[in-house]
């Protein structure tokens, strides 16, 4: 689990793509100017990123055990966001079995509470019942993110992670709109995990050393969310790269690309590999330190961990402060919180959103 960071480190990698890339990441803000499609080069040069990373992920990744050797957690709290699949099953399972207290915040309870009673009927007589919970949690509804914060906060528990691991990639279907009025990705890939961060600030500041963990490509909200954290509140923002992983995000895939998981399965992360990185960037000891060494040296983007454990830098555009600023000025105005949210709720005070009310 031991690694040394570095901030030079951050320069030795790219941003991996992966399948849930935000397309808020990818909003031109300034409404009057007319966003131009992407050139040949462009296409060409995002195939290459994509096939190599396929063909020498396993390779980079080859030094890591898996499942990935997690430390004792007991005492910890987890809070794991579409955990009944893939990437966040697993992550919600090897951190109960290490100690970790789990909250499995989803949308589909009945599911959550049957993979609870198949892991305790599993776990039996290996050590204390595993400690877990289902809370309710809608993505596709910013009322249901307001909710759970609210129910969440007023136990007044801490809370030692927030992992951001729910995502959808839904290639294949007609586009569609969340009944909040926003297209389905732009809502549970950026703007839903982006609510719940800020508003579990105070249960995160409960619970400090603490940690917001991005699985996924939201870089420039989670930038600005980490440059407005004052040093004292103890939390740590890092977003982290699965690699490819063959998970259900691959069923409304074109048939062809179904096809092509299917057949190069070497290549492609199993869920237990595509965890690690998460795991790692959720448990490690030192990252903290790592995580403020970045700030100290005023490094532009928040910790960045690829898909084999190790700091990466994101890509370029990233790095722009100036359109950061843009993403994180309008992704709260479209979740309705006021400008100075994180601020008022780091000294304490209570923040309205538009949504959520009874």
């Amino acid at each position: 689990m031991a690694s040394q960071f570095s901030a030079a480190d951050m320069g030795k990698g790219k941003e991996k793509e992966n399948g849930k890339l935000l397309a808020s990441d990818k909003v031109e803000m300034q409404a009057t100017k007319k966003k131009e499609g992407l050139g040949w080069l462009s296409w060409l040069t995002g195939w290459f990123y994509l096939v190599h990373e396929m063909l020498f992920q396993r390779i980079l990744a080859s030094h890591l055990q898996n499942p990935m050797p997690l430390p004792p957690l007991n005492d910890l709290t987890f809070i794991v966001t579409g955990s009944t699949s893939g990437i966040g099953k697993e992550i919600a399972r090897q951190l109960a079995e290490a100690g970790a207290h789990v909250v499995m915040a989803v949308r589909n309870s009945k599911a959550a509470n049957e993979l609870i009673k198949k892991w305790q009927e599993e776990w039996l007589g290996r050590g204390l019942p595993l400690n877990m919970e289902v809370m309710e949690l809608d993505l596709l509804s910013l009322d249901s993110i307001v909710r759970f914060a609210e129910a969440w906060n007023t136990r007044s528990a801490p809370l030692h992670a927030l992992i951001n691991n729910a995502g959808i990639f839904s290639i294949g279907e007609p586009q569609k709109f969340s009944k909040d009025g926003y297209e389905e990705h732009m809502q549970v890939n950026h703007l839903a995990p982006s609510l719940l961060s800020v508003l579990l600030l105070p249960s995160l500041i409960r619970g400090s050393p603490s940690r917001i963990i991005n699985v996924n490509s939201i870089i420039m909200f989670s930038s600005i969310l980490n440059k407005r954290l004052p040093a004292e509140a103890g939390i740590n923002v890092v977003c982290v790269s699965p690699g490819i992983v063959h998970t259900n995000v691959a069923r409304d895939l074109p048939k062809i690309v179904q096809a092509g998981y299917h057949l190069i399965p070497y290549f492609i992360f199993s869920a237990e590999e595509g965890s690690r990185s998460a795991l790692f960037a959720a448990t490690d000891p030192q990252l903290p330190e790592y995580c403020e060494s970045l700030k100290a040296e005023d490094w532009p983007v928040c910790a960045f961990i690829s898909h084999d454990c190790r700091p990466a830098n994101p890509s370029e555009e990233a790095h722009g402060i100036e359109t950061c600023y843009k993403v994180w000025e309008k992704t709260l105005k479209l979740v309705g919180l006021p400008s100075d949210a994180v601020e008022r709720l780091i000294q304490g005070e209570e923040v309205e959103c538009k949504y959520g009310a009874s």
